[in-house]
């Protein structure tokens, strides 16, 4: 059986354990984006008072300084925290803190007493059993405010690969492959960047394995348009997959990208 998550030791009470802390400049560029261009993110960003709360930014707090640059540069109003259970990494937050724009403090799960409109959590699941970030999932979505989203994801060291899920109150909404398609020989490589929820459901059976190999089939298929550069032969791949059916929410427009957001009915696993 499963752990239950720890409680970090101090006043704190921080719940979780700290992540492995790999970070880089620019690793979560293709999220913060992604973010900026969603209008249901941009409708809570302009609440009247968006605090954004950046959970386990790992070893240095570089990719919490540029969240708050990329979002800032489009909603002034916006604040972000940045939370750590290693107080190492508190302090280090702290010594490129600005607050109330941007500042840092020791918290976990609980999110420290903050109810933010927005709550970024990347590569902080992946760490844990598949039941209990199902567990961390509710615990983080009661702490939002009222009509606050969760997106929580992961991405490879370079932020080359990503997926990640977007949620409110009621649940999963959406899901997200991001990539750079030249980074890749099939779609289905961004297997290894699942979510910690459907990264063991990418078995026959399951809805994620049918919607990554339903995309390396349109990618196949759009062979045709490699000439014209992998991001071209994406863009096609994409539009045959919603032409197939698939429930993608997104446009052309997010596809030269190298996205695809769908329905988070089209990957929820099946039942135990």
């Amino acid at each position: 059986m499963a752990k239950a998550p720890r409680l970090a030791a101090g006043r704190a009470r921080a719940l979780g354990v700290p992540t492995r802390g790999t970070t880089n400049p620019n690793r979560l560029r293709r999220v913060d984006r992604w973010l900026l261009g969603t209008a249901v993110v941009q409708s809570v960003l302009d609440s009247p008072d968006p605090l954004v709360v950046d959970l386990g930014y790992g070893a240095t707090p570089v990719t919490t300084v540029e969240l708050a640059a990329r979002l800032r540069a489009v909603h002034p109003q916006v604040r972000v925290l940045g939370l750590e259970i290693d107080p190492e990494r508190v302090a280090a937050g702290k010594l490129v803190a600005d607050p109330p724009v941007l500042d840092f403090r020791r918290g976990g799960f609980e999110l420290a007493g903050a109810r933010p409109v927005l709550l970024r959590a990347f590569n902080v699941l992946r760490q844990y059993p598949e039941e209990e970030s199902a567990r961390s999932w509710a615990t983080m979505l009661a702490r939002l405010a009222p009509g606050g989203l969760l997106v929580e994801g992961t991405c490879d060291e370079i932020g080359r690969r990503c997926s990640w899920v977007l949620l409110d109150a009621d649940g999963p909404r959406t899901f997200t492959l991001a990539c750079l398609p030249a980074d890749l020989e099939r779609p289905s490589d961004l297997a290894e960047r699942l979510p910690k929820a459907l990264i063991h459901r990418n078995v026959p059976g399951e809805p994620v394995f049918d919607l990554l190999r339903a995309l390396d089939g349109c990618w196949a298929t759009a062979a045709p348009y490699a000439p014209f550069g992998p991001r071209a032969r994406w863009v096609e791949a994409v539009r045959l997959l919603a032409a197939e059916g698939w429930p993608v929410l997104d446009t052309r427009r997010r596809w030269r990208l190298g996205e695809v957001t769908l329905s988070w009915s089209a990957v929820a696993p099946n039942s135990a």
